[in-house]
């Protein structure tokens, strides 16, 4: 996937305040117009268009990098492999699915800067399984939870704990908390002036908890009676149309709803992008109306 040349970071802390700055000014985009530019790349390979859902994501990758600050890597680095992880991204973005770009991205965008880390750290001389980048991301963060922060082997108490907790082996436990005590220490100072906290501190867990994940199905499931409900503000033909576009696993092309209405392609795209509009200011009125009903309670 080529786009159009992209920001860079210069180096020093001024060339990341210029980055940050400099992509600020491309501007967000509507669910509409991301929508109408990821299917000009996805039927046509719109360069233009794949460039403009890029720019426009650069700050989630930024906001995301930052996040990775702590692993003593140059950040113009990781801002520029969460970039390749964008453009992964919106190459293989389906918004028929009803998500949002930001939604499917941040994914690939941690995923793309995990494989960077990995590769980049000195001590991580090993495979790449699930299991080893989530006990890498990971091990720190819990054996601060249960106050096993000093430097040496871990208790096997402690090694239980974890590998539960991680659903991993104990003995990877205790390999990858060797290889992290046998490098530079992350419970180091980030500054000499100790006001800035621990190199840990930095790591990022992205794993969500039981909480959040009920919390997304019971959002999921809501959704979708929304968009049921919703539904019912079209006409046959937006139905129809609407349908095909952006519910389907296989979307109909505007060639085939063309040949079906009569009518021309460009008409069939004014008709889609209506009726997603309608589709769209229902479910917000639904949203706000329960909002109200449980304010009122």
């Amino acid at each position: 996937m080529a786009t159009k040349a992209l920001p860079v970071i210069a180096g020093g802390p001024l060339g990341l305040a210029r980055y940050l700055e400099e992509i600020r000014r491309f501007p967000m985009l509507e669910p509409s117009q991301e929508y109408m530019l990821a299917k000009r790349w996805q039927e046509h390979q719109d360069q233009a268009a794949a460039h403009q859902l890029v720019t426009s994501h650069l700050r989630l990758v930024a906001r995301i990098a930052m996040g990775y600050r702590g692993y003593g890597l140059p950040i113009g680095e990781v801002i520029s492999e969460g970039n390749v992880g964008l453009m992964q991204a919106v190459k293989r973005f389906e918004p028929e699915r009803g998500f949002r770009l930001a939604t499917y991205a941040m994914w690939w965008i941690r995923a793309s800067i995990q494989e960077y880390i990995l590769r980049s750290w000195s001590l991580v001389k090993m495979g790449t399984t699930a299991s080893q980048k989530k006990l890498f991301f990971n091990l720190r963060r819990l054996k601060g939870q249960i106050q096993a922060i000093e430097e040496g082997d871990l208790r096997p108490d402690q090694v239980k704990v974890i590998a539960t907790k991680l659903g991993v082996p104990e003995e990877d436990v205790i390999s990858m908390n060797r290889r992290l005590s046998g490098d530079a220490s992350l419970n180091s100072p980030v500054r000499a002036d100790q006001e800035s906290g621990e190199w840990q501190d930095w790591l990022v867990d992205h794993d969500p908890n039981q909480e959040e994940t009920l919390g997304e199905s019971q959002e999921l499931d809501m959704r979708r009676k929304y968009l049921e409900s919703a539904m019912g503000s079209l006409n046959d033909r937006e139905r129809r149309i609407f349908q095909a576009r952006r519910l389907q696993d296989e979307p109909a092309t505007l060639e085939d709803l063309s040949a079906e209405f009569g009518v021309s392609r460009e008409r069939i795209r004014q008709i889609e992008v209506r009726a997603f509009e309608k589709v769209q200011k229902a479910v917000r009125n639904q949203a706000r109306g329960k909002e109200q009903l449980s304010l009122a309670d």
